[in-house]
């Protein structure tokens, strides 16, 4: 930690060797026990006391202790001798380089910080001033971060925060916390602070400690199993009922996070509640609720603080914050996403980052971060942008005075906190966001995800990276995690910085990302061919129509109206000698598919000529099968041609069908001739048969004439169709981009909408608070702008100036003041204003009552005087005693 450098108070680390302390374990061995951090203040000798008192006499701990007390640099510690009477254990005041022993305790030295590193305690001199230590937290994180899930922090009594952000450090890493039970404390500010953040695990007196922690340790660090793929099946399906229940109260699925992690985390709820099986913890959830949200905000515990890893943000500093700003207009807006923020802090460093290069380069585009966790609680904390002052260690000086402000707590003895500056405030949207399952943001210049995909399995990191590179603008940024990588998605971004983990997104690569937050698009309707219209029933018919259909009934005795491809509009007559029905499916009304044999080669052929020529053509002496004999039919096919087929823009045939005389069929000797061999029996077949086979090249012909125009029309057709394809691919590509593009704006306003939503209620809660406080106060106050006009006045100051609601936004030159020899009132109020001087004066009613009027600049938050306030405090009495006074000695004078 950059802060905490400096040299060591006495020596440089030993060696194994030159250690004092004898038999030191090996690195392997110190792993096998765990350490446990104490911090109090210099008032927290009793607690200590208490707490080593109640330690067993009879068995070994198991573990190591180390104590971190607030000490003066002039103040010699006592607290050795102290613990040395209540333990049995080894007690050592700490030298440089010392390596942690089980079984032994640990005492800070005075005027040093401390830290653990590798199983070994360091020394540093201390490089904060005194008042601004917090060595507490400095020993904590060291200690989450050397031994994982293997620290513990207990925080005793004490004044400040000092150990609350250590707390978050070792509960992040897995660890356990503790606190002392604020009522049995001499100082409370310590452990309230502590127990505040919602992550203490037992909240006890000190007396009580060592038996939960022995209990504890006995139980996580002995005889529980690791919740391993190795364990047997009932515990994993242990593990899916709590992910079950978890979603279910909770909305969230943990399935895809590390079963490493969840494991963990499970087993030190077990440990808390003493419960030895997952079969038991599922039935205790069952029976919980509170616990599922208990064990819900351990699984969300993250590590986080201001700046983390300082060369992260130097990296962001020199690479990507400079091209953010570079060519962009002052109306153009820097977008930035921070998923997964927990409280906020990281958020509000990448905001401060901002806006001092706003500040150096004068140049000032609208900025908007979107923080998001899924965190409720979490999310509330970084909205109200307060922070304890033990925040110091990770934010300097300069910055805590630019960016912060200091404010006195909430509770009583509660020493200052810090909360972030209004200007930095306004760039951030807090929002509750399930990355996993909610639609992301959009054209973003930069995404920080850090410290969030560790915890997720293979398969949903790789369903995130693609959602960030889909969310970035092209040449975007991505930030993630020191210990992790875009993976097999290397394609996607290229490579900034590979210790920083910054990555810039590529922007000739089209990737799709948001199928699996976008439902399932709905498969289009194949149009089915459309039927035939049906011939609507016709108005009841006049005599006229009546005869001429009688009439054409004897005319010709079979019709049908079709189209140029067979299909039937309309049937007159009677068609069964001519027309059968298609066996299969019914409703096919193609009257060349239900053309009876011998008639169907020649309709074919017909037909064709007469849509080729647009001709009647006429086909006599056919021989048509029928019941078993041939009936000879003439055939005549034309165009119909009038108003109604224009209308359809498809022209219409009438085929014609009736039977030949008896003697038409007979073909005429003439038209034969014969070979000299040819008997006159033969004669008829021949003919016959010459007359089949010209019908058959015709038809034949007619065949491979529709075919090659079927051909034609298909190749037409199927490049219509690829065209149409192509366009509907295109289509269907950009609905799904503007979905996505909708979804993630609709997130960006619900985000938004909460944020305001929250505005409004901190607002309407301010607003509330001010008023009763105007009210209460019993002070006579009007408040102005530049032009002097009202803009607000407490109930009191109704007494001294007659003001009514409406008169908010009149100049105050137009009220009445029941003031005597008050007429300079106006010139004084804008004398203020112009100097900036506060005046002060006695005025009295004309009912006799005395008021000390104030005329002070209405300073904003912003320090820019937007009006003026008038203040008039009752004097009555203290006027009335004054001229008490002066009467005798103006009587004396008289004498």
């Amino acid at each position: 930690m950059a802060t905490k450098t400096g040299k060591s108070k006495t020596r440089p680390a030993k060696s194994t060797d030159d250690c004092s302390v004898v038999a030191a374990p090996t690195t392997a061995e110190t792993q096998r026990f765990p350490v446990v951090g104490i911090g109090a203040s210099a008032g927290g000798l009793a607690a200590f006391e208490e707490f080593f008192a109640a330690m067993p006499t009879t068995d070994e701990p198991g573990m190591a202790f180390v104590l971190v007390q607030h000490l003066a640099p002039d103040h010699k510690s006592i607290l050795t001798e102290l613990i040395r009477r209540y333990t049995r254990m080894k007690v050592f005041e700490v030298e440089n380089g010392m390596e942690v022993q089980i079984n032994c305790a640990y005492i800070i030295p005075p005027k040093c910080d401390m830290a653990l590193l590798n199983g070994r305690l360091q020394l540093f001199e201390p490089s904060s001033p005194r008042g601004m230590r917090l060595p507490i937290d400095f020993f904590f994180r060291s200690l989450a971060q050397d031994q994982h899930e293997r620290a513990i922090c207990i925080v005793l009594s004490g004044t400040g925060s000092d150990g609350t952000l250590g707390v978050r450090a070792v509960k992040g890493e897995g660890g356990m916390a503790m606190a002392q039970t604020p009522s049995t404390t001499q100082y409370d500010n310590m452990p309230r602070n502590a127990i505040a953040t919602g992550l203490i695990d037992y909240e006890l007196p000190p007396a009580e400690m060592p038996g939960q922690l022995i209990d504890y340790a006995a139980r996580i660090f002995g005889r529980l199993p690791r919740l391993t793929s190795a364990n047997p099946p009932h515990a994993e399906n242990s593990l899916k009922k709590i992910f079950i229940l978890l979603r279910s109260q909770t909305g969230h699925d943990f399935s895809h996070y590390k079963p490493s992690t969840i494991g963990r985390r499970i087993e030190r709820r077990m440990a808390v509640h003493q419960i030895e099986t997952m079969e038991a913890y599922t039935i205790y959830l069952q029976q919980t609720p509170t616990e599922v949200v208990a064990l819900f905000r351990d699984l969300l515990i993250g590590v986080t603080n201001f700046f983390r890893d300082p060369e992260v943000f130097q990296t962001l500093e020199k690479q990507v914050i400079p091209k953010l700003f570079a060519d962009r207009p002052a109306d153009h807006v820097i977008r930035v996403w921070v998923a997964g923020c927990s409280t906020g802090e990281e958020a509000y460093s990448l905001a401060i980052m901002l806006a001092e290069h706003q500040e150096i380069n004068k140049h000032f585009p609208k900025i908007q971060v979107f923080a998001t966790d899924i965190d409720s609680q979490a999310i509330a904390t970084a909205r109200a942008g307060r922070y304890p002052t033990s925040i110091a260690a990770d934010v300097s000086t300069e910055r805590l005075g630019r960016f912060f402000s200091a404010e006195p707590g909430y509770e009583k003895m509660e020493p200052a906190i810090y909360r972030v500056n209004k200007n930095i405030r306004d760039m951030l949207i807090f929002s509750e966001q399930d990355v996993i399952k909610d639609p992301p943001f959009s054209r973003l210049d930069l995404i920080s995800c850090r410290n969030l995909l560790i915890y997720m399995d293979s398969d949903l990191q790789k369903k995130l990276i693609p959602l960030f590179h889909y969310s970035l603008k092209p040449g975007g940024f991505l930030l993630v995690g020191t210990s992790e990588s875009v993976g097999d998605f290397g394609e996607l971004f290229t490579t900034l910085d590979r210790k920083a983990k910054l990555y810039q997104h590529k922007t000739d690569i089209n990737y799709k990302t948001l199928g699996r937050f976008v439902p399932p698009m709905a498969q289009l309707e194949m149009m089915r061919p459309i039927a035939a219209n049906k011939v609507v029933g016709a108005a009841k018919q006049t005599i006229r129509e009546l005869a001429e259909q009688a009439l054409l009934q004897q005319a010709v005795p079979a019709a049908a109206l079709v189209t140029g491809s067979g299909d039937i509009l309309y049937l007159h007559g009677r068609t069964g000698l001519y027309l059968e029905p298609v066996p299969g499916e019914a409703g096919v009304n193609n009257i060349i598919k239900m053309a009876r044999e011998g008639l169907r080669q020649d309709l074919t052929m017909t037909l064709h000529r007469a849509a080729t020529e647009k001709e009647t053509i006429y086909c006599s002496g056919l021989r048509v099968k029928t019941n078993g004999d041939f009936t000879t039919v003439n055939l005549t096919v034309r165009l119909v041609t009038n108003d109604h087929t224009e209308v359809r823009k498809e022209p219409l045939y009438l085929v014609i069908l009736e039977q030949a005389k008896s003697h038409e069929h007979v073909p005429a000797s003439s038209d034969i001739t014969l070979s000299s061999g040819d008997s006159a029996e033969a004669n008829p077949l021949v003919t016959a048969l010459m007359q089949e086979l010209r019908a058959k090249e015709e038809y034949l012909q007619t065949t491979r004439e529709e075919l090659e125009t079927s051909n034609e029309e298909l190749k037409s057709s199927n490049e219509e169709m690829q065209s149409i394809n192509e366009e509907l691919q295109s289509t269907n590509e950009e609905l799904e981009t503007s979905k996505e593009e909708l979804q993630s704006v609709n997130e960006e306003l619900a985000t938004v909408n909460a944020e305001l939503q929250a505005k409004v209620t901190d607002l309407s809660r301010a607003n509330n608070d001010m008023n009763n406080l105007l009210a209460g106060t019993g002070i006579g106050t009007v408040f102005v702008d530049h032009s002097l006009h009202i803009m607000r006045f407490t109930p009191a100051v109704t007494r001294i100036i007659n003001l009514i609601p409406s008169d908010i936004g009149r100049p105050v030159g137009h009220i009445v003041f029941n003031l005597v020899g008050c007429d300079t009132l106006l010139a004084d109020v804008q004398a203020v204003l112009n100097n900036l001087v506060p005046r002060e004066m006695e005025v009295q009613t004309k009912t006799g009552v005395w008021y000390s009027m104030r005329i002070l600049p209405y300073r904003t938050v912003e320090n820019v005087i937007e009006g003026a306030v008038i203040t008039f405090v009752e004097m009555s009495a203290a006027k009335q005693a004054e001229i008490d006074t002066q009467k005798p000695e103006t009587d004396g004078g008289s004498h």
